[in-house]
């Protein structure tokens, strides 16, 4: 299909296209002197019905409508079961090696798979004999020393301990795999730490603490934070009203890392609180490598570089992921909260240079109290598709990566509209647009590749159920439309306007929706109940929008 773009009232129909071209053939046809007196006539008639708008005309249109079925219902369709998860694995952080994709969460939990689809649990639980992590306990002393357990410096509120977002990362210089978590107690008073295992399976041993947060002037002189600024600029920064200043300053939680092109190795960090950090690391020794303080540029000697948020606006899980083909590092993130009706989703920011500015859509990043809503190009939120049992809810804090065929993923855990907060792991393949903005697919992976010749007409054209995941932070669930894609370019719908257009020997394709212009990819795959698919995933304005059409309906 040749590209073409044709704005049109979605709900006029073909035929009123047409008169809306014949008009325009009157308007611009040789001057009335030279008319017939019955073209004369002619055209002064479809002007008065032009300009009538009158309710029988209305009623002729959506006659006219007879083909097109708009009508939003999943009769027919087969459903999978996907409420009743293989294994729990929350925050997961993937991890390639021996063959395996491995992903570990928060609680001492991980699991493994061959394909992505199916996982098998290989830890779970805070115990001594968790495989993976059980070896934290046999120094329960030093790794729960500050945050993490009853008996540390500043306790949690419960009897178990917390070890929360781990992520495992093969160190090429120690040959070692390197395991980043923290141990938390309150919603600002954590720690960052690190273990070392032999084998992606672990077990993990201990190391050392790497950067504390949520002191107070009580008890600083049991961190390390006095060991890189003096007191009273801690006390200047750090501390407010002899709290913890968490308005501008990070809770040390969800550790990501990662290798940038020139191959320094990073950590990003943060949860709510100051916002998300960066921070270099040693790769001879997995440690923290603490800057020189640079106020301009937003570098604190302790913590890092600040990247994105602060005023203890909702945005955590951070990760970075480089892409060699777009050239940009591409910084996740999750809003709202976690749990089922929390409004969890996810974010994407990009930057040509590892430590920013990261940016969105629009160029621009949230900041302490700004309404950070308007941030970020929102890439998943709540939502429901054919195939789909149940909505998913609060689909959140993901990882992402490139695998060894250059396909990108992201993977993340989501919960369902079951009035519970059971959750599970999904990995969802993705693309860059031809602006390079990431086109999240809509359905779980199935091992799905895109045709990079792009898709015959009668693949693409015809009826899907359509989504935009909009971009607030809320329970509200995204639901379909019907959308006619057509041969002329245009697109039926209803109470909308729009237009579309593919690329001719690729899989690009763009979509005007009441206005706003989105570009995306086209992908055949599967539904989740294994039914053969067309698919669409295209952003604009910090937004993305789903196209799914059944090929054998």
């Amino acid at each position: 299909m040749k590209k073409k773009l044709i704005s049109i009232l979605l709900f006029s129909g073909i035929l009123a296209l047409f008169g809306c071209t014949q008009g325009t053939a009157v308007q611009n046809s040789p001057s009335d002197s030279k008319e017939s007196p019955s073209a004369k006539e002619e055209a002064k008639e479809e002007a008065k019905e032009e300009a009538k708008g009158s309710e029988e005309s209305k009623a002729a249109e959506r006659a006219d409508m007879g083909d097109y079925d708009l009508t939003v219902s999943y009769d027919g369709y087969k459903t999978a079961d996907i409420s009743s998860p293989q294994v729990a694995v929350h925050d997961p952080s993937i991890l390639k090696a021996d063959g395996n994709y491995y992903i570990f969460g928060s609680h001492m939990s991980a699991a493994k798979s061959k394909d992505l689809l199916n996982w098998e649990m290989i830890a779970d639980g805070y115990m001594k004999t968790n495989p993976v992590y059980g070896q934290i306990y046999e120094v329960a002393d030093k790794a729960f020393a500050y945050s993490g357990s009853k008996d540390s410096i500043i306790p949690t509120d419960d009897k178990s301990t917390h070890v929360w977002a781990p992520d495992v990362i093969y160190n090429e210089s120690m040959g070692k795999y390197c395991m980043y978590y923290c141990t938390t107690s309150t919603w600002n008073a954590s720690n960052l730490c690190f273990g070392i295992a032999d084998k992606p399976e672990g077990p993990y041993v201990w190391q050392k603490a790497l950067i504390y947060s949520g002191f107070t002037t009580k008890n600083i002189d049991s961190t390390d934070v006095l060991d890189y600024v003096d007191e009273d600029y801690a006390k200047k920064h750090y501390i407010k009203a002899g709290a913890y200043n968490f308005e501008d300053y990070p809770n040390a939680i969800d550790p990501t890392v990662f290798y940038d092109t020139d191959k320094r190795l990073w950590m990003t960090y943060g949860s709510w609180s100051g916002g998300i950090f960066l921070i270099e690391l040693d790769p001879e020794t997995g440690d923290v490598i603490h800057p020189e303080t640079d106020e301009e540029n937003g570098v604190d000697r302790y913590f890092g570089k600040k990247l994105l948020g602060g005023g203890h606006i909702s945005i955590e899980g951070p990760y970075i992921m480089y892409d060699p083909l777009s050239e940009y590092y591409y910084l996740f993130v999750s809003y709202g909260g976690l749990t089922s009706n929390g409004g969890y989703q996810i974010r994407v920011f990009r930057s040509k240079t590892v430590d920013g500015s990261y940016v969105d859509m629009k160029d621009a990043y949230p900041e302490k109290s700004a309404l950070h809503e308007n941030f970020g190009l929102k890439l998943s939120g709540n939502y429901k598709l054919p195939s789909l049992e149940k909505a998913y809810m609060a689909t959140g804090h993901n990882s992402a990566f490139v695998d060894d065929d250059g396909k990108m993923y992201v993977v993340y855990h989501t919960r369902f509209n079951d009035n519970g907060e059971n959750h599970s792991p999904r990995v969802h393949q993705f693309f860059t647009n031809k602006e390079g903005w990431p086109c999240m697919l809509p359905y779980q992976t199935q091992g799905e590749t895109i045709s990079e010749k792009g898709y015959e007409d009668s693949e693409i054209l015809g009826r899907y159920f359509v989504l935009s995941q909009g971009t607030d932070i809320s329970n509200a669930i995204a639901n379909p439309k019907i959308v006619y894609l057509n041969e002329d370019g245009s697109i039926t719908a209803k109470e909308s306007k729009g237009s579309f257009s593919s690329e001719d020997g690729s899989y690009y394709m763009d979509i005007e929706i009441d206005g706003v212009k989105y570009s995306g990819v086209f992908c055949k795959m599967k539904d989740e109940a294994g039914e053969d698919v067309m698919t669409f995933s295209a952003v604009g304005e910090n937004t993305t929008v789903w196209g799914v059409k059944y090929l054998n309906k």
